[in-house]
């Protein structure tokens, strides 16, 4: 059984955060500041154990403006960039206490090998470059962190598979398409579920609206947070009024406890 959880939105917006640069869209000229996202991920802690869901562009901001001094690990859905470009700002938690423990897709690993070469080459070390301790994880295969359960859930995004996790009575779903049969079985009996819904459009890899409530109509969790949030979905405030009352837009910097 999981212990009480503090889950703090670390971010909530699309790949380009919201505003997006340039763009004189309105609600990217908006003054509240549940309107203003950085790119999407959350942190989970317990009494004892502190986790990040992935790492995007925006990381050092996020660490810092949560006061994010203690990280015992990573967990990565997938591999794209706004999910994982700011690894190299792992750098004073890894220097701190040495290697940082991440836990990825085999896929994720290969990429992170790819494109931050220089964190994993271990006979070359670059001077304070961080340093990481890869945990091969896969769908269905449960595992802990301390003293947090976890199990992580494949969804597709468009035809990338991926990975949410569920810890306890809490899950985090983003950037999801469609979920197969076992995944929603899994994701049954939750107090808090946490999906992406983008924008009232279609989209070809992302749930918009209604597809996330027609996949709350299938799990039936307790309450509901929205988040990968794009400046189209239109105003938090204007927006929230439309949603039932077991479910609320996410934002950033919103931080809710899961007994």
């Amino acid at each position: 059984m999981n212990p009480k959880l503090d889950v703090y939105f670390l971010g909530t917006g699309t790949s380009q955060g919201i505003p997006v640069i340039g763009s004189t869209h309105p609600v990217c000229l908006s003054e509240d500041f549940r309107d203003k996202r950085l790119r999407v991920s959350i942190r989970v802690k317990s009494a004892t154990t502190t986790l990040v869901i992935d790492c995007g562009p925006d990381f050092r901001q996020q660490m810092l403006r949560s006061q994010t001094a203690k990280l015992d690990a990573i967990l990565f859905t997938h591999e794209h960039a706004d999910h994982t470009a700011g690894l190299d700002d792992i750098r004073p938690f890894s220097l701190s206490k040495g290697a940082l423990p991440i836990y990825v897709s085999e896929a994720v690993n290969q990429n992170l090998r790819s494109r931050f070469a220089y964190i994993f080459d271990e006979e070359n070390r670059y001077p304070g470059a961080p340093e990481v301790q890869v945990h091969i994880i896969q769908a269905g295969k449960a595992f802990k962190i301390g003293d947090i359960d976890i199990l992580p859930i494949e969804a597709k995004h468009g035809n990338l598979p991926i990975l949410g996790f569920r810890f306890g009575k809490v899950a985090y779903m983003t950037d999801v398409k469609t979920l197969s049969a076992e995944a929603l079985e899994q994701l049954k009996n939750l107090d808090v579920l946490i999906i992406n819904a983008l924008r009232q459009e279609p989209h070809p890899t992302h749930l918009n609206v209604d597809e996330a409530l027609a996949v709350i109509e299938q799990i039936q969790p307790k309450k509901t947070y929205f988040t990968h949030i794009s400046h189209h979905l239109g105003f938090h405030e204007s927006v929230s009024k439309t949603l039932p009352k077991s479910i609320e837009l996410a934002y950033d910097n919103l931080e809710i406890e899961i007994l």
